[in-house]
């Protein structure tokens, strides 16, 4: 994509990483800060632009991982900028349950307009992507008056006590964290590259699960991710959600598309659950809807999201007048530039940089992704074994080398790539050759 940007979109690195200040920040973060609020790399950033972050030290670094995905559109676009502070300079909270603005009545507008399925549908604003799943939660148990709620092996729906509760792993996110709500309920799902099943085959193992561990008529929703990002981009296989959603419907269950971390352009298309043709009941939406600035929602079928009562879905900084006005900034540029092609573009990129690294490296067992949402699954060479070590050896050298990408992947083994839509292809060919001496290092090549 042809673009202008204040900062030069290429890496390079003036200081050793972590830089002089990063150090010092980092002291002074240790004193001050829980380490529960773990980082990933201690590089403390001042600004960026595009695909590129300036750390405190004046180092370009390539981001590949986005805040996990928030900065679709690239850092600090300048029109969703002006549009914040424009908002801002005019009026900055009423509380929209209490004297409404028209913002957020026009992001829901939006909202209906390009999630998918043709039919009435509403939307209620929140705060962060954990707050969604809360309130589908809330929205669906009301409507259907049933209680339980599933999730899938290897998904993350948040950090809440409810939501980390839907989420598969233990640890880091819910050890020591207990009791837990009931009622919440994981599981199998299809995992194309671990369990060798078609889509329909997995589906039937998963309503054989239900049927025999939970009983449908006893299930308000069933959360799905379309391609599970900190499971480790997980993209189900064909014919699987197809055949989910018809078990919902069949059931009176409410199917709800978790698309905090794929959703808003990121796999080429609006949201990811496109790519399996099905149109679920609801959507959960955050992340990259408003540039970096905290805005979510859940979105669906007018009954069932009018189906609470008022007062019952609701809060004090949701949907709040400045977020909402960078949300249709985003919404507009995405249209605008088409980054819908943009993210397919990346798709290309990557495809054509990357898909034969598990030709070319032993430790690599997959390469999987759609648009800028990518995975390289790690194993033993030989086996399909799990490989953490691998991927802590490729993110420490990435990251001292000025590229970041993330981890994922239910046993740490999976490089997740996920880099804003922007990206030019010399930034995709940077990033991949650093990571690759690590492969080959591992590999022995």
């Amino acid at each position: 994509m042809s673009a202008s940007y204040s900062v030069p979109q290429k890496r390079k690195l003036v200081t050793a990483l972590p830089g002089p200040k990063s150090i010092e920040l980092q002291e002074r973060r240790v004193n001050s800060v829980s380490r529960g609020a773990g980082t990933l790399v201690n590089i403390y950033m001042d600004h960026g632009a595009g695909a590129i972050l300036v750390d405190v030290d004046g180092n370009q670094i390539i981001d590949m991982g986005c805040g996990i995905g928030v900065t679709t559109i690239g850092h600090a676009n300048a029109e969703v900028a002006e549009a914040a502070a424009a908002q801002a300079a005019k009026l900055t909270h009423t509380l929209f349950t209490v004297t409404p603005y028209e913002n957020y009545v026009a992001v829901a507008e939006k909202l209906a307009e390009i999630t998918p399925g043709d039919f009435p549908k509403k939307s209620i604003l929140v705060n962060t992507g954990a707050e969604a799943v809360e309130n589908a939660v809330k929205i669906a148990r009301k409507f259907t008056g049933r209680r339980a709620i599933v999730a899938l092996d290897h998904a993350f729906h948040g950090r809440t006590n409810l939501t980390m509760t839907m989420t598969y792993r233990p640890w880091p996110e819910r050890a020591g964290m207990g009791p837990f709500p009931g009622e919440i309920y994981s599981v199998p799902t299809s995992y194309p590259y671990r369990d060798g099943l078609t889509g329909e085959e997995a589906a039937e193992k998963t309503i054989d699960y239900i049927t025999t561990h939970i009983g449908a008529t006893e299930i308000a929703a069933f959360f799905v991710e379309p391609i599970q990002g900190d499971g480790g981009i997980v993209i189900p296989a064909p014919g699987y959600f197809k055949r989910i959603s018809e078990f919902c419907t069949e059931n009176g269950i409410v199917f709800v598309s978790d698309e905090i971390q794929a959703g808003i352009a990121r796999t080429g298309v609006w949201y990811a659950i496109e790519h399996h043709g099905v149109v679920p009941d609801l959507v959960t939406t955050a992340k990259g809807i408003a540039g970096g600035f905290p805005l979510a929602a859940v979105t669906g079928r007018a009954d069932i999201m009018d189906a609470v009562q008022p007062g019952g879905i609701g809060g004090t900084f949701g949907g709040n007048p400045v977020s909402t006005a960078a949300a249709l900034k985003v919404l507009e540029i995405i249209e605008r530039d088409d980054l819908l092609g943009e993210a397919r573009r990346v798709e290309k990129a990557l495809w054509a940089r990357i898909g034969d690294w598990a030709e070319k490296f032993s430790v690599v067992g997959e390469v999987r992704g759609k648009g800028a949402m990518f995975g390289v699954e790690l194993v033993h060479p030989g086996t399909t074994t799990p490989y953490p070590e691998a991927l802590t050896a490729i993110l420490k050298h990435a990251t001292s080398h000025g590229v970041i990408v993330l981890d994922a992947g239910s046993w740490d083994s999976v490089l997740r790539i996920m880099p804003s839509v922007v990206i030019s292809e010399e930034l995709i060919d940077d990033a991949a050759s650093v990571i690759e001496e690590t492969l080959r290092a591992l590999s022995g090549v």
